[in-house]
């Protein structure tokens, strides 16, 4: 009895951990550059139960065990906005901005100016060129950022936008809801940029919301289990109180 409620319990707590993912998706669908999470699970086999009618000695116990989250790398749809310093990639590459933890990547590419005409996420951090940050000087006027990621102003050339790629994006450590760390980053890839544009979430809501009344009908199941199991707990006790009287 108390094997089966423990299984039990370990896949609650493996639902719990993905509606906490569900819900996170759901709540970034409309945030730009944000990838999908998904999550893992994996049995965990534990040889613990024993039982004088047993043949052998342990009898395998099955739990459930979300060990890791895996990131849908899959493009999101490209919306044209007019706005000047909206920038999407087409390609598997990455923005490359400045956090005080050091280099990081994105792919939203909505960004903004601030105070000192700095070209930055809407963090705040800054986003880097071949030169370093791309200040922009209060007279400047119609910004233009070529395919290959060049920008310029009515004053010139400003720099050209880094842009990473990775042999293996799953190697990519999240930061946040669409910041990533990690090593080894090319320089030289295929990606292109889409100016005046965003790359929207990659989230789909009727996938999303299908999973969420799965991961909440399974769990309620597993909550009626859990009380009858104690309800039986309780009448064993119960008439074993009374043969020992």
């Amino acid at each position: 009895m108390e094997n089966a409620q423990l299984i039990s319990l370990s896949r609650q707590i493996a639902l719990q951990r993905q509606m906490d993912v569900v819900a996170n998706n759901m709540a970034n669908i409309n945030t730009a550059g944000y990838k999908n999470v998904d999550i893992l699970f994996e049995e965990y086999i534990m040889p613990t139960a024993r039982h004088k009618d047993f043949k052998t000695l342990d009898q395998p116990l099955s739990f459930t065990q979300d060990w890791a989250t895996i990131d849908d790398f899959a493009s999101g749809s490209i919306e044209l906005t007019g706005n000047e310093l909206d920038m999407a990639i087409q390609g598997d590459g990455f923005f490359v901005v400045q956090t005080p933890a050091g280099e990081m990547y994105t792919r939203n590419g909505s960004f903004q100016l601030n105070q000192r005409g700095e070209l930055v996420t809407s963090e705040g951090f800054n986003v880097l060129a071949d030169g370093g940050f791309l200040t922009f000087a209060p007279e400047e006027t119609g910004i233009v950022v070529t395919k290959d990621g060049r920008v310029s102003t009515s004053q010139g050339d400003k720099g050209i936008l880094r842009i990473a790629e990775f042999e293996d994006p799953q190697s990519l450590k999240r930061e946040g809801d669409t910041m990533f760390s990690g090593e080894n980053p090319n320089y030289d890839n295929s990606s292109h940029i889409a100016h005046k544009a965003i790359e929207r979430s990659n989230v789909s809501g009727v996938s999303e919301m299908t999973e969420m009344i799965r991961v909440t009908r399974a769990y309620t199941s597993l909550a009626s289990l859990q009380t009858k199991q104690d309800e039986l707990r309780r009448t064993a006790i119960k008439r074993l109180g009374d043969l020992s009287a």
